[in-house]
């Protein structure tokens, strides 16, 4: 406990996710945490159980005059900035094939998903740069790693953001600011369920095959919950990762490490069945 005492936080998309995980996780390690999220009723809810250690601040991400306000919150109200963790973020409308994509929601896609990381990346450096350095973070995604089927513009999105985040690091180093960026995989959230538009009395049955289609690619035979990236980003803004910077840090079971099927083991028992050897 205690491993973030006396440092001061922004933690945009804060108010549900990883995001709320993470703003929950922070205060519980000492940090001060401003709650940067459009969800005005569950920000400040958030910010109202938590007492003193936190703020609710609504934010647009991709308005530059909004992040700058959040940040401007930390140093006015908790006396600086420490730490940024630029997690907000944005699926798609809708899952067509490509080939059948309007691929109308690509600016608002591009402008939360990459704009907004960016300004806060800029914003948040801007002041750490004259207070002797800080973390920033950056929350990813598999789907900007590792291609597939439908999502283009989200999957170009975090594409973009992993190369971002890896050139900040470079770019503010000499400042003393470590940039990382983490790379969720099938974690539980609103923006990973599919949910929206499903009855309530078959919301089991749904997570149930949706579960089912997450891990049959993952390693570990276990869904990933928020609190999961919420460690990791702990990690990376604490001082245990003062050497670390640059980084694109998979919580995703294995999804990247390789094909968990054992294809070996399926020839060879194709090979005996047919051969008989």
């Amino acid at each position: 406990m205690g491993e973030l005492s006396g440092k001061v936080a922004v933690i945009t998309g804060g108010a549900s996710g990883i995001g709320e995980a993470s703003v929950r996780l922070f205060v519980a390690e000492g940090a001060k945490v401003v709650i940067a999220d459009r969800n005005e009723d569950a920000g400040q809810a958030l910010a109202d159980s938590l007492g003193d250690s936190a703020v609710f601040i609504r934010t647009d991400v991709a308005n530059r005059d909004q992040v700058q306000a959040a940040v401007d919150l930390a140093v006015s109200h908790f006396g600086g900035l420490q730490i940024m963790f630029n997690n907000a973020g944005m699926s798609c409308g809708a899952y067509p094939d490509f080939i059948d994509d309007r691929l109308d929601d690509f600016d608002r896609v591009m402008r939360v998903n990459v704009l907004g990381p960016m300004l806060g990346t800029q914003i948040a450096a801007r002041h750490m740069k004259a207070h002797g350095g800080g973390a920033i973070l950056q929350s990813s995604s598999i789907a900007g790693t590792l291609a597939g089927h439908a999502m283009m513009t989200y999957r170009a999105s975090k594409a973009a953001l992993n190369q971002f985040s890896k050139s900040a690091a470079i770019d503010l180093g000499r400042y003393g600011i470590r940039v990382n960026c983490l790379i969720p995989g099938h974690i539980r959230t609103p923006l990973s369920t599919f949910q929206e538009g499903a009855a309530s009395d078959k919301l089991a049955a749904l997570d149930q095959e949706i579960d089912a289609v997450y891990l049959s690619n993952q390693i570990l035979k276990r869904r990933g919950e928020p609190e999961d990236c919420a460690q990791a980003a702990l990690f990376l803004a604490s001082d245990r990762a003062r050497q670390i910077t640059g980084i694109l840090m998979p919580v995703e079971a294995g999804v990247t490490a390789g094909d968990p099927v054992n294809h070996l083991a399926d020839i060879m028992d194709a090979r005996h069945r047919i051969l008989g050897d």
